[in-house]
């Protein structure tokens, strides 16, 4: 049976919910994590959704990464699309990782360029 539209914005909101605090978590837990956000670029929800989790700098996103923070991450994200009744499966696929520091070398800061180019370079 289809996702209808209603069903489908009731879900977003209740995924804002479930990132926020698995947010909140991860900025306990991991040295460095900064914030998330999530965005579908207009497409198919949850199919196209795409999960950013960012850190303050490269570095901190390194260590993390070396350190296994992110099979944290991992399990924070499929917790939260567990709650919200999206499939715990497709977490690996819409999962990325990214850091201020980048995002103010490549875009100048501006997010939402950045989230754009990298949702094409994906496709």
């Amino acid at each position: 049976m289809a996702t209808t539209k209603r069903r489908k914005q009731q879900m977003e909101r209740q995924l804002i919910v479930t990132l926020t605090e698995a947010c909140e978590t991860a900025k306990a837990e991991i040295p460095g994590f900064s914030w998330l956000t999530h965005d579908n670029g207009n497409q198919e929800f949850p199919a196209e959704l795409r999960v950013t989790w960012i850190f303050d700098t490269e570095a901190n996103l390194d260590r993390a990464l070396v350190n296994g923070d992110d099979q944290r991450m991992r399990a924070l994200t499929r917790a939260a699309f567990e709650e919200t009744g999206i499939d715990p499966k497709l977490a690996p696929s819409c999962l990325q990782f990214d850091s201020e520091e980048a995002c103010g070398k490549a875009q100048d800061g501006d997010w939402i360029a950045r989230l754009a180019q990298i949702r094409r370079a994906r496709h």
